[in-house]
């Protein structure tokens, strides 16, 4: 008597790497949704969870969203588990600073203000925001707990002032937290004026001469303007883009983003040996490099195979589209549109996208459970069909 398996004659290591993919996919799903189902009470938001790794021992996650749900999300981890996973929050919209000062030092405070806010600043200050029969409490607080900069106003004056104080604390405990940096401004003060928890921050001085310029410098440092001189080109240097990873690993991307007619797997594949020649790097620095890239793609005897979700990833950088926005596009209308249809190919042919640009964006749908996985083999498409699940609603309400 012959036994099969999944239609051929049974093998002991087919049954066994079954097994094990059906395990790990079954961990996966655990852990995508212990965190994907965390909801903020105030916003409705849920975060977006990717789980990585192709080994059981190898598994880690990236969560993205405001800073608000990522917070939430923390407060459902131990310190351990924090370690493991990458956070990325994704601000909607202009840096919001709030504004902190004394009434005696108010028309340097709006000048400051009016001057943050032409560039490009959304500011908080108290006499544009709170308007008669508000709750100043509330308003405050509602202030101090969406900014991404707390900005206080130290003078003679402000030193003296309780609530003053009493905002510092908010604005140190949100910058502790994570959630703000904290901007000290000096006028009239010295720097051993300052008290001890400041002593070490570094905080400019304002001039009312010269404040323009003052005002200029706090907004390009907020929108992360360097105010040194742009780095000029090594000899033979490849210039690239910043990203998360290694100027070697976004090379790697590069060369399979800008090589690919599918943007699918193993599309195109190259050796260790010729990704060292194009990118003109050692053969080490390509090891680890693809070390850095194991979530993106596949080494097999030497030979790198790209998945699809390095297009998903890295297409941003150095092509006319991002899947991400691509994506929110589809799951929009998903939600949306009752005369959206379900075939990939129409789907494409709607936005006018051809398969290189389509399938970064299904990638992108499919590694974060926002479609239902339809995948087929040789097929043009990631996925042959384009269905919404459960967790797409939320996508487009946290995001939208």
């Amino acid at each position: 008597m012959k036994m099969t398996y999944n239609g051929r004659p049974f093998d002991v290591a087919d049954f066994a790497r079954d097994i094990d993919r059906q395990m790990l996919e079954s961990v996966k799903v655990q852990i995508r949704e212990r965190f994907a189902s965390i909801r903020n009470p105030e916003t409705g938001e849920f975060p977006t969870v990717l789980v990585h790794g192709e080994r059981l021992d190898d598994i880690r996650l990236t969560i993205e969203g405001s800073p608000e749900i990522l917070e939430l999300v923390k407060k459902r981890m131990s310190l351990d588990d924090q370690d493991a996973v990458d956070f990325v929050p994704l601000h909607d919209g202009p840096p919001r600073a709030f504004l902190s000062y004394s009434f005696e030092d108010r028309d340097l405070a709006k000048a400051i203000a009016t001057g943050l806010m032409a560039n490009g600043v959304d500011t908080w200050w108290a006499e544009w925001e709170i308007g008669l029969g508000d709750s100043l409490r509330r308003k405050i607080d509602d202030g101090l707990g969406k900014c991404s900069h707390f900005i206080v106003l130290l003078t003679p004056n402000a030193m003296e002032r309780p609530w003053v104080q009493e905002e510092m604390d908010a604005g140190l405990v949100r910058q502790i937290s994570g959630q703000a940096r904290f901007i000290p401004l000096r006028h009239g003060l010295t720097v051993l004026d300052l008290p001890p928890l400041l002593s070490g921050k570094y905080s400019p001085e304002i001039d009312v001469i010269g404040l323009d310029q003052n005002i200029r410098d706090i907004a390009n440092d907020i929108h992360g303007i360097s105010r040194k001189p742009i780095l000029g080109p090594a000899p033979s240097a490849i210039e690239l883009p910043p990203t998360d990873y290694s100027k070697t690993a976004t090379a790697i991307a590069k060369v399979f983003v800008e090589g690919t007619q599918t943007a699918l797997f193993a599309d195109p594949q190259m050796t260790v040996e010729e990704l060292t020649a194009i990118i003109e790097v050692s053969e080490e620095d390509v090891e680890d490099a693809l070390h850095e890239l194991r979530d993106f793609v596949n080494v097999t005897h030497r030979r790198v195979l790209p998945q699809a979700d390095l297009f998903a990833q890295f297409d941003k950088y150095f092509m006319a589209w991002s899947p991400e926005q691509d994506a929110l596009r589809i799951a929009a209308d998903l939600i949306n549109d009752p005369e959206m249809p379900y075939q990939t190919g129409l789907v494409a042919d709607r936005y006018g996208w051809n398969q290189r640009r389509m399938n970064p964006a299904l990638a992108y749908l499919l590694a974060r459970n926002l479609i239902v996985d339809y995948r087929a083999l040789a097929n043009d498409f990631a996925t042959v069909r384009v269905v919404k699940t459960e967790a797409t609603r939320r996508f487009v309400r946290s995001r939208s």
